[in-house]
């Protein structure tokens, strides 16, 4: 009788624990439940708010709303790499600040080290996941890193000033960031190579009015968009007393713009009526973090400082 009772009890448990995650999910059940109910470890490792480069673009009129790109990072053998890419693309765009939070609970030299290389006006972040959201079977990714920005952002950003997520792996025309810099609320437009459509966009009726989207996953969404298809008003905002991103894999974009207090008539299509991808959701092959060991011969004084700081650069074990 005694086993019987254990394993009743654990049925009731491990019933609640899925009636938890699905009203996690859902987001109507227990409000707030996704909330993140202690203390999360937020970290500024450096700040610049200066352009260094030499290269990229030199016109910065104070008069132009200035675009904070938010791209969420963490340490891998492509990082640095995704990074520099990344960057230099963004060097092209003028008055820009690239708020870079990492998934890391000491701030990274490298990662510093790197921003300041490429010279854009920047702000660095040490922002961990909370260790129980590892443990889930779907892992929210880049939400404490998002949440970290935009904390930061409500506490030290211009209110003529526009917000943008764009992952390091992500593909951007720099054309789509200067038509974001005059978002007033809410921005969207569609997103290439995503999904079983290979592409996340809002439908537009005839007076050019978001009606719905056209997305390969729904999933009971109200607004079907991925991370990169949208961009937010810092101001408007700022506005917005109960701004946050759930701890949700897959609800993270839907909880933050249901966050914002937003209906489909307030949305402003972008990419000439939706009708253009701007931005694509490419993703990087993964390397593996390999153990390099050359032999007497090539064991010279370059290759032990390159393999030195690939190791520095996460590249190498």
């Amino acid at each position: 009788m005694a086993k019987l009772h254990r394993i009743a009890i654990a049925g009731i448990f491990a019933t609640f624990v899925s009636y938890i995650v699905l009203s996690q999910a859902s987001g109507n059940i227990f409000e707030g439940l996704s909330e993140h109910y202690k203390p999360e470890i937020r970290k500024v490792c450096a700040s610049s708010l200066e352009r260094t480069a030499s290269i990229g673009s030199q016109q910065e009129d104070p008069s132009l709303p200035l675009l904070y790109i938010v791209t969420p990072t963490y340490s891998r053998p492509e990082m640095v790499a995704e990074l520099t890419r990344l960057g230099q693309t963004l060097l092209l765009v003028p008055r820009l600040h690239w708020i870079v939070p990492e998934d890391s609970y000491s701030c990274n030299a490298v990662v510093t080290d790197t921003l300041r290389r490429i010279g854009l006006p920047f702000t660095h972040l040490a922002t961990p996941m909370p260790p129980l959201y590892r443990k889930l079977a779907y892992v929210p990714r880049g939400v404490s890193n998002r949440r970290a920005a935009i904390a930061w952002l409500q506490n030290h950003a211009n209110a003529n000033s526009v917000l943008y997520f764009l992952d390091d792996d992500n593909a951007v025309d720099v054309h789509l960031l200067e038509q974001i810099r005059y978002t007033e609320k809410v921005s969207m437009f569609p997103v290439g190579l995503i999904g079983k459509f290979s592409v996340s966009s809002p439908v537009l009726n005839e007076e050019g009015k978001v009606t719905g989207f056209f997305d390969g996953w729904p999933a009971g969404r109200k607004f079907q968009v991925d991370m990169a298809g949208f961009a937010v008003n810092v101001g408007f905002l700022k506005t917005q007393p109960q701004v946050t991103m759930p701890y949700v894999a897959g609800y993270e974009e839907d909880g933050f713009l249901k966050s914002l207090n937003i209906e489909l008539q307030d949305i402003e299509p972008l990419a000439n009526g939706c009708s253009e991808v701007l931005v694509w959701h490419t993703r990087t092959v993964k390397n593996p973090t390999r153990d390099v060991k050359p032999d007497a011969p090539r064991a010279t004084a370059n290759i032990k400082q390159l393999l030195s700081n690939m190791h520095k650069m996460a590249m190498l074990r």
